[in-house]
């Protein structure tokens, strides 16, 4: 049963993504990777190649963990109800999150001071398609998909504050080590994506019944023969009666 409903795809491209974060991990862990290699250096030319490779690397299990369930969750829900389109949004957005996280310039928010900063973690890509999930469902108007983006604004509803800097809510005694500018980078472009991508993929379902002119033979026998059988129902009636009927004559419609 589950095999017809739950696309492969689904489970193998988050499966595969599992994999080589993890695999980065251990390779950080056994000090095959170091320092800054495979981190997004903003604005310098070196950290370019983190554009690709920064997602599979972490700072510590937590940070891993902490990305792996989203990343599971979401990449899942974006091969199952995007399949069309999932793999442009998803390998669109991981680029496009890494170049405008490279564009950024590493800025104190409150001295101004410049900072080296190496950027690892695959939290702009869990932004990119939280954000999509959500404002897609939103700009389609599709139930199906509008129920996607419930979920996702349920589960994930608290990754709006992740796009701010930690300092400015003063809650911290110390400068966060979260990259906020991925948060936001990633926030930025799955929305841009959604409003993009809004007409391709799964559309909105139409009945024929629903377009303009249709007409029926099967269906004006059917509305002939309730007139016969229900003489009743077509005397003054207040018009929410009037609205029963034909409610009762769309369910033979559909049932037929």
């Amino acid at each position: 049963m589950f095999k017809n409903l739950i696309s492969k795809n689904a489970v193998i491209y988050p499966a595969i993504m599992l994999f080589v974060m993890w695999t980065g991990y251990l390779l950080q862990v056994q000090g095959v990777i170091q320092d800054c290699w495979g981190a997004i250096i903003p604005l310098v030319p070196e950290g370019l190649k983190g554009v690709f490779f920064s997602p599979f690397l972490h700072g510590n299990l937590e940070h891993l963990f902490g990305n792996s369930i989203p990343i599971a969750v979401l990449m899942f829900l974006l091969f199952q109800f995007y399949s069309e389109i999932a793999n442009k949004i998803f390998f669109l957005g991981w680029i496009l999150t890494g170049l405008l996280v490279w564009l950024l310039p590493p800025i104190d928010i409150f001295t101004g001071q410049y900072n080296y900063t190496c950027i690892i973690g695959a939290s702009g890509i869990v932004y990119v398609l939280a954000f999509f999930l959500f404002f897609s469902g939103v700009f389609r108007w599709n139930m199906k998909l509008l129920t996607v983006s419930l979920v996702v604004a349920l589960y994930y509803g608290s990754l709006i504050w992740g796009v701010f800097p930690e300092e400015l809510f003063g809650t911290l005694k110390e400068k966060s080590n979260i990259s906020w500018q991925s948060h936001l980078s990633g926030a930025v472009i799955g929305s841009i994506m959604a409003f993009v991508f809004r007409n391709y993929g799964e559309k909105k379902k139409k009945f024929i019944w629903q377009f303009p002119n249709y007409y029926s033979e099967k269906d004006d026998k059917l509305w002939q023969e309730y007139r016969e059988n229900h003489p009743d129902d077509f005397e003054e009636l207040p018009y929410k009666k009037k609205d029963d009927v034909w409610e009762h004559l769309d369910e033979i419609r559909r049932n037929s």
